[in-house]
């Protein structure tokens, strides 16, 4: 399990919220050789996403812009978004539904952005899509569910929204691949984040379960506390058994890099004592 794991630390994907001054964050505590994916919401809109993107890239990263179907006013907007990463360099995209409460156009969700972009004809070489273990504040279950198999057939690889109980990834994976998806599957992790932070998101973006398992396991809970912070490290102790299964580790930082960062180094190092020991 260390090699496998390390393998899967070594190439990380780091989530940021488009927040001023962020960009300034990454270039101080993160090695350029890990890929930077930018948030998008209806509170900041996708011109936020595509600014940070840029800037992004400039620093010498390669950025994954999310693109919100919701958030997209329809097929000029839609090229002009290629235009705008192309000319950044961007050959990579996450596409979800997004949160907004009306569409700014045609596209109800991310299956319709995405067959529309196949249509047009995209000039991204991967496209990755969201998955959910739990469920999901604003789409009904079987509406997910559904949602998975629409996708996926423009899809490089899923990504799974943020979930704190090893056991319910496990199942999930099994439920995906029982229902012939094969897609690559990236595991949503969070970063090292003040507890209280975390729970409040946790909560608010629909993995009550998680935080149910989180607040009921005391023995769980002593080792999540690093200086009053939540660190993913059992989670991957409960992922262990997964990690031929796991693609990759989507990072959910909420913007907390520096202390994220020095876990994963930290971890690195020690899985590498391990190895030699």
């Amino acid at each position: 399990m260390p090699g496998g794991l390390v393998e899967l630390l070594r190439r990380p994907r780091y989530e940021v919220f488009p927040l001023p001054g962020i960009e300034d964050e990454l270039a101080e505590h993160v090695p350029t050789d890990v890929k930077v994916t930018v948030t998008s919401s209806p509170k900041r809109g996708l011109e936020a996403t595509l600014r940070l993107s840029a800037d992004v890239a400039r620093r010498g990263f390669d950025v994954v812009p999310h693109v919100a179907a919701r958030l997209v006013a329809g097929e000029a907007h839609l090229r002009e978004i290629f235009d705008t990463l192309r000319e950044i360099g961007v050959r990579e995209i996450f596409v979800i539904a997004g949160d907004a409460e009306e569409p700014a156009g045609t596209f109800a969700g991310a299956a319709d952005l995405l067959a529309a972009m196949d249509e047009l004809g995209h000039p991204f070489d991967d496209i990755g899509i969201s998955g959910y273990p739990e469920s999901h504040p604003f789409i009904r279950d079987e509406a997910t569910i559904q949602a998975m198999f629409d996708k996926a057939p423009f899809a490089s690889y899923i990504v799974s929204q943020l979930c704190l109980d090893p056991g319910v990834i496990a199942w999930w994976i099994d439920a995906v691949r029982e229902r012939g998806v094969d897609l690559p599957i990236h595991v949503g992790i969070p970063g090292v984040t003040p507890r209280r932070k975390l729970l409040r998101i946790a909560t608010r973006i629909g993995v009550g379960e998680s935080v149910r398992f989180v607040r009921t396991q005391g023995n769980v809970i002593a080792r999540l506390l690093l200086g009053g912070s939540v660190g993913p490290h059992y989670l991957l102790d409960g992922l262990a058994p997964q990690v031929g299964r796991i693609a990759g580790f989507h990072v959910y930082t909420f913007n907390e890099l520096g202390e994220t960062e020095r876990w994963r180094q930290a971890m690195l190092e020690r899985l590498a004592d391990s190895a030699t020991a």
